[in-house]
């Protein structure tokens, strides 16, 4: 049966703290609006919408709402919302259609790589993804799950400013995958991108090794877009282009926003109570609406962390009650990422599919040849060209390098050598890949001092 599939994504970006000062710069970066006192009197003013601002009077007064402007920044803050989230109490105050109550997506942001940070975010690598993986543990019989998310580094490296680039943020890229594979075992297979902004080199990167991508925000009417200075002609989220029916689709090569022949599948996601492209009932009864008429729907709804989600979660279960009152043929689910894409793109099931599973052997140097690894499928098909490789050395630097292609599909070779790097200096070998389901499968080799392998 046709159900519509909620997937509750959450930008996991840990604290954030916002000075009232720099709530006026934003009031000009967003709007081109100066020449009002950063006083609380003034801020008051603009939340009822009492100062003339030429007509965007309401969209100001959206964009500074108690809501969006109460931050959590410490994390003791996101604790405390987090714990009470996670609660049966909160989570199953409307259960889906299968008894289960709400289901949380947290996509995971590494702060690293900038140099200025006035908002106090947390720098590091892991540490989002370390106090969520905490809460997971701490909740092992729920579907929460945890994704990818990345912010490209601005040319200023200010960690507050917007970028748009994978090219002019590959080493942090790089670091981070590397990093999540041989530090915690894990390589993603579902994202967010950061603003909701894609371009032609995270489009080509994503292709690579990512199945899933949930960052489409097409509206039906795009005007409202035009209405910041961010996202004015496509300067940040730019979906104009793509559907906005909520169904998914496989990207152009060329234009990630148009359908295509690309490998990986991208869905609609909404933000919840923001200051643009939001859920709302209309948009609610449309995904009911399309799975009457048959079709399995995948509805993304979006929060941040540092903000508190759960009033988000309540608004979208008045929208879910109101649409499935009009829709009571229709099945709604609280949804993990990657089985929502799975039951979107194969409503009939998966079981015939095998899930990926491949072997990493070492070769020794020989008289003929120098040391190499060979990696080789045993089961199912790696997404993509190549598997992802990272290298750490015993300096602790992480690398990531490309494969050399064998002439038989599934096997792929990398030597050390002049070219590369020496054996010597190898400390640790991973290599990741999903498949087209979102399987994942992750192997790794140790290399000691004394020259032993061992299979981690």
């Amino acid at each position: 049966m046709s159900e519509v599939c909620i997937v509750h994504c959450i930008d996991a970006e840990g604290p954030l703290f916002e000075s009232f000062e720099a709530k006026f710069e934003r009031l000009h970066d967003l709007y081109g609006i100066t020449g009002i006192a950063p006083t609380k009197k003034n801020f008051l003013k603009l939340q009822r919408g009492e100062i003339g601002l030429g007509g965007i009077e309401k969209i100001v007064a959206q964009t500074f709402t108690s809501h969006l402007m109460n931050y959590n920044d410490t994390w003791d803050k996101i604790d405390l919302m987090t714990q009470d989230a996670i609660s049966d109490s909160f989570r199953n105050q409307l259960k889906d259609s299968y008894g289960n109550g709400w289901c949380y997506n947290w996509f995971c942001l590494d702060f690293v790589g900038f140099e200025y940070n006035p908002r106090r975010r947390d720098f590091g690598y892991h540490n989002i993804f370390n106090y969520y993986k905490e809460i997971k543990a701490q909740n092992p019989d729920s579907n929460d799950s945890i994704h990818w998310h990345f912010h490209p580094i601005s040319i200023y490296k200010d960690a507050h400013h917007c970028a748009t680039s994978f090219v002019n943020s590959t080493y942090e890229l790089y670091q981070v995958l590397c990093r999540r594979i041989i530090e915690k075992n894990w390589f993603p297979t579902a994202f967010r991108a950061g603003f909701q902004a894609e371009r032609p080199d995270s489009n080509l990167f994503l292709e690579q090794w990512v199945p899933f991508d949930i960052s489409n925000m097409a509206l039906e009417d795009n005007s409202e877009f035009e209405n910041t200075i961010d996202f004015k002609n496509g300067r940040s989220g730019d979906w104009r282009l793509a559907p906005s029916d909520w169904s998914i689709y496989h990207p152009h090569h060329d234009n990630y926003q148009l359908h295509g022949n690309c490998r990986r599948w991208i869905a609609r996601a909404l933000n919840i109570l923001n200051r643009i492209a939001n859920i709302d009932q209309h948009e609610m009864d449309k995904a009911f609406k399309k799975a009457q008429d048959g079709t399995t729907v995948l509805v993304g709804v979006v929060s941040h962390d540092f903000r508190d989600y759960r009033p988000d979660v309540d608004h979208v279960r008045k929208l879910i009650a109101a649409s499935a009152k009009q829709y009571p043929n229709v099945p709604f689910r609280y949804c993990e990422t990657i089985d929502a894409f799975r039951r979107t793109i194969y409503p009939e099931g998966t079981k015939e599919y095998e899930s990926l599973d491949f072997d990493i052997t070492f070769h020794p140097k020989s008289d003929s040849d120098v040391p190499y690894i060979e990696v080789k499928v045993k089961k199912g098909e790696v997404f993509g060209p190549q598997p992802f490789l990272a290298i750490q050395t015993f300096s602790r630097r992480f690398i990531h390098d490309n494969f050399d292609f064998s002439t038989s599909p599934g096997t792929w070779y990398y030597a050390f050598h002049s070219d590369t790097l020496p054996i010597d200096d190898v400390a640790i070998v991973g290599v990741a890949a999903n498949d087209n389901l979102g399987n994942v499968c992750i192997r790794k080799l140790q290399f000691k001092k004394n020259g032993k392998v061992k299979y981690l």
